[in-house]
C-alpha cells in the first residue's frame, strides 16, 4: 500500500530540501559514513583525556608498576638494562627479620599514638571554635590551623633543641631549678606527641566544618531531657560526628605511618627505627632496592588496609542530620569552662608554634653556640650566624631550587589538576573518572615509596631528567596532586557549567568560553590552588630523599642534613629562613581569600 502524503507536506518538505540545499546542507549521508563521523568525533572527543591519563601514566602509574616488580623479582631495572630477573618471594623475609618485625611493631605504635593524640587535640579545638560559647574563637580558630604552616620537619628539629635529654632548653631549666631532667623527646612518647602536635591541623579541619554543620535540635533535645554537658557530649555531638572523626583518625594515622623527618630526627637517636626510615636505610646504605620495595608494598597494603576499614565503619549508619528543614546552629553552654576550653587552644599553640618558635630564634642568635645552663642563652645575642648562613653557597642555591621546583610543581600541578577535573565534570568523556581515580591514588601510597618508584622509572626512561629540578619537580607533582585536583574540583563543581554552555550558543568557541567565562570566574580556586601547591612544594622532602643531587638539593634536605651533621645552631638559622618563606606564602593566601570575598561580596 502507497501513503501519499497531503500537498501540503509535500510542499514543506520540498521547501525544507530547498533551505537545506540553499544553505549548503547535503542530503543525509550513507549509514557507514555517519558511523565513521562518530568514531572520528568519540576519537577527537577523547583526545585531551588520553593526553592527560599517559601524564598520569607516567607520573603515579608507572611508578607503583615498578615497585611492584621490583618487590617480586629478584632485580630492579636499570638504565640500558631492562631486565628485572626472575619472580621471588624472598624478598618480602625481610619483613620476618627481627628488624622488619621491630620496624612494623613501632610503626603502628606511633601511628596509632600520633593518630589518636591528634584526633583529640583537633576534634577538641574543632569542637569549641564551632560550637561552643568559649571567649576568643577567632583566636582559637587561627590556633587550629597554624601548625600547619610550620613543617613537621622544622616542628621535630625545634623541640629536639627543647626537650633534649643532654643539653635541651627545657631540660637545662628543669635542672637549673632543681626538677632535674626527666624529659627525653628521643623516645616514643617524644615522636608521638611531635607528631599529634603537627597532625591535629588535618583533625581540625575535616572536623570544624562537620561540628559547624550539626543540626543542634537533636542537642537540645538531650538537653531538655536531663542531659549534662558531658552526657550530651558523649551521647549525640560524639557519635554524629563519627564520619569526620574516623576520616581524620585513619589520615593522622597514615601520615604519621609514612611520615619520614619526625621519626628520623627524634627516632634515630634512640634506635627506633620506623619502616619509611627502614626503606631509608636499605635505599642509601648497603642498597637492597627489592628488600626495600617489598617493605613499600607492605606498608602501601596497611595503608589500604586500613582506608578500606575506615570506608566500612563510616558506611554502616547513616548520620545525616542536616535536612531542608533548616537549621539555626546554637552554642553549647561551657559554663565554668568557658575559659578553660580557650586556656587548651592557648597551650596548643604555645606547644605548636610559641615554644618551637623562641627555640630556633635563641638557638640561631644566640651567642653561646655550646650552653651548660639555661641562662646561657640570654648572656648575649648576634644576627651574625644567621647572615653567616644566608650568605653561604648552599643555603642561596638549596633556596633557588626550593623556589624553583615549588613554583614550577604548583603551575604545572595547578593546570593539570584543572585539565583534569574540566575533563572530569564538564566533559562527556569516558576517561574522566578512571583520571579522578588516579589523581586520587598518590593519598594511599606513601611519599618515600612513591619517589623511590619515580627514581627507577625514569632512571630507565630515555630522558636525561635525573640530576636535574625537573625530577623534583615530577616527584612533587605526583605526591601533590590529590590535594590539588580536590581543591580545584571543589570550585569546578561550585560553577553551574550553563554559564559557560550560553556562551557557546551565543558564537564563542569552547576555548573562549573557558577562557573568558570560566577561568575568570574560577580564578579564586585558581589561585588558591596555586598557593596551596606552592606551600607544599616548599615543604616537601620525603618523596625527593632519593632523587636530589648535590646540584639540586632544596631547604628541606638541607635542614635535615645540618641536623644531622650536628651543626643544630646552622639548621635553626635555616630553618627560620624556611619557615619565614613559607609564612610570605601563607600570608599571601589569606590576604588573596580576603580580596576575593571582599570582590564578591560588593559583587551582590
Amino acid at each position: 500500500m502507497t501513503y501519499t502524503l497531503p500537498p501540503s507536506e509535500q510542499q514543506d518538505e520540498q521547501s525544507t530540501r530547498a533551505v537545506a540545499t540553499s544553505r549548503g546542507v547535503e542530503s543525509p549521508a550513507p549509514k557507514g559514513r555517519n558511523r565513521g563521523r562518530i568514531a572520528l568525533k568519540n576519537l577527537r572527543r577523547e583526545i585531551p583525556s588520553s593526553v592527560l591519563a599517559i601524564m598520569f601514566i607516567f607520573l603515579i602509574v608507572l611508578p607503583m608498576i615498578f615497585i611492584i616488580i621490583a618487590a617480586f623479582s629478584t632485580a630492579v631495572p636499570r638504565p640500558g638494562n631492562p631486565d628485572v630477573g626472575t619472580f621471588t618471594w624472598e624478598n618480602f623475609a625481610i619483613l620476618g627479620t627481627e628488624r622488619g618485625v621491630q620496624s612494623i611493631i613501632n610503626s603502628m605504635i606511633i601511628g596509632t599514638g600520633a593518630g589518636l593524640l591528634s584526633l583529640l587535640i583537633g576534634a577538641l579545638l574543632a569542637f569549641i571554635a564551632a560550637r561552643t560559647d568559649a571567649p576568643w574563637k577567632r583566636f582559637i580558630y587561627i590556633a587550629g590551623i597554624a601548625p600547619m604552616f610550620l613543617p613537621a620537619l622544622v616542628g621535630a628539629l625545634a623541640w629536639s633543641i627543647l626537650a633534649s635529654p643532654t643539653s635541651g632548653h627545657l631540660t637545662l631549666f628543669l635542672r637549673d631549678i632543681g626538677l632535674g631532667g626527666g624529659i627525653n623527646i628521643y623516645s616514643y612518647g617524644g615522636i608521638i606527641f611531635v607528631l599529634g602536635l603537627y597532625y591535629a591541623p588535618y583533625t581540625f579541619m575535616l572536623t570544624y566544618s562537620s561540628f559547624a554543620m550539626m543540626n543542634a535540635d537533636l542537642e537540645e533535645a538531650a538537653s531538655v531531657h536531663g542531659a549534662g554537658l558531658r552526657k550530651l557530649f558523649g551521647s549525640v555531638t560524639l557519635p554524629l560526628a563519627v564520619p569526620a572523626l574516623a576520616g581524620a583518625a585513619i589520615l593522622s594515622f597514615t601520615l604519621a605511618m609514612e611520615n619520614f623527618p619526625v621519626n628520623a630526627i627524634l627516632g634515630n637517636p634512640a634506635g627506633i627505627e620506623t619502616l619509611p626510615t627502614y626503606i631509608y636505610g636499605l635505599m642509601v646504605g648497603d642498597p637492597q632496592p627489592n628488600a626495600a620495595a617489598a617493605i613499600a608494598i607492605a606498608l602501601t597494603a596497611a595503608v589500604v588496609i586500613v582506608t578500606v576499614v575506615q570506608q566500612r565503619v563510616v558506611n554502616r549508619k547513616r548520620f545525616t542530620t542536616l535536612t531542608g528543614k533548616g537549621n539555626r546552629p546554637r552554642p553549647v553552654p561551657l559554663r565554668g569552662l568557658r575559659w578553660v576550653a580557650t586556656g587548651f587552644a592557648v597551650l596548643y599553640f604555645t606547644l605548636s608554634v610559641g615554644m618551637p618558635m623562641i627555640a630556633l630564634v635563641l638557638t640561631a642568635t644566640s651567642k653561646n653556640v655550646y650552653i651548660n645552663r639555661f641562662m646561657d642563652l640570654f648572656e648575649g645575642f648576634s644576627f651574625d650566624r644567621i647572615a653567616q648562613a644566608v650568605g653561604q653557597s648552599d643555603f642561596r642555591d638549596s633556596m633557588m631550587n626550593s623556589i624553583i621546583m615549588a613554583v614550577a610543581a604548583a603551575v604545572v600541578g595547578t593546570l593539570i589538576a584543572f585539565l583534569a577535573s574540566y575533563v572530569r565534570y564538564r566533559s562527556t568523556s569516558r576517561l574522566g573518572q578512571l583520571l579522578e581515580q588516579i589523581a586520587m591514588s598518590p593519598l594511599a601510597i606513601p611519599q618515600v615509596v612513591l619517589g623511590m618508584g619515580i627514581l627507577w622509572v625514569w632512571l630507565s626512561l630515555p630522558f636525561p631528567v635525573y640530576g636535574t629540578i625537573a625530577l623534583l619537580v615530577i616527584a612533587t607533582l605526583a605526591v601533590n596532586m590529590p590535594q590539588g585536583y580536590r581543591s580545584i574540583s571543589s570550585s569546578m563543581l561550585q560553577l553551574d557549567g550553563d554559564l559557560e554552555n550560553s556562551a557557546v550558543m551565543l558564537g564563542a568557541g569552547r576555548m573562549r568560553a573557558v577562557r573568558n567565562v570560566t577561568i575568570p570566574l574560577m580564578r579564586t580556586g585558581i589561585v588558591s590552588t596555586l598557593l596551596l601547591l606552592l606551600m607544599l612544594g616548599l615543604r616537601e622532602m620525603s618523596a625527593i630523599l632519593f632523587l636530589y643531587t648535590s646540584d639540586t638539593r632544596v631547604l628541606s634536605i638541607l635542614v635535615f642534613h645540618s641536623f644531622e651533621n650536628g651543626s643544630i645552631s646552622y639548621s635553626a638559622a635555616i630553618s627560620l629562613v624556611f619557615v619565614l618563606l613559607i609564612a610570605v606564602v601563607a600570608i599571601a593566601t589569606q590576604v588573596i581569600g580576603i580580596r576575593e570575598r571582599k570582590f564578591k561580596d560588593a559583587s551582590l
